[in-house]
């Protein structure tokens, strides 16, 4: 589906632009510890922006696949609860925003699943 690779290459666009960020203009500004925490939101943002593009592709392929249609809502809700999460929680240090970061990845483990079995039902 057009949107997802849409979603997914603008998300893999902010992932960079997000990791540049994180590198230059936050380093020395927050703690080595915070720091951390940036990558590991730009990380999965850009995992899960390829999983999009993934997901485009194949429900381009598969067009009536209603457990590919889920999978890249979810991965895309993922993105912005678990890395979203994580990039205000460096930002502002506000630690019980990490409560809802699991909520992201329980999400992007649901859309995997369902590109499983997207899989198993067309291929």
């Amino acid at each position: 589906m057009k949107l997802f690779i849409i979603l997914g290459a603008v998300n893999a666009f902010l992932a960079v632009a997000l990791g540049a960020f994180g590198s230059h203009g936050l380093e020395g500004k927050v703690e080595a510890k915070y720091l951390e925490i940036w990558k590991t939101a730009v990380q999965y943002q850009m995992f899960h922006a390829i999983g999009l593009l993934l997901i485009g592709f194949l429900a381009g392929q598969f067009p009536g696949s209603s457990a590919l249609n889920w999978a890249g809502w979810l991965m895309f809700f993922g993105i912005v609860v678990f890395s979203g999460s994580l990039f205000i929680l460096v930002i502002t240090a506000i630690s019980k925003l990490g409560a809802i970061t699991p909520i992201g990845g329980v999400a992007f483990l649901a859309a995997w699943i369902l590109v499983i079995v997207a899989a198993v039902k067309n291929m």
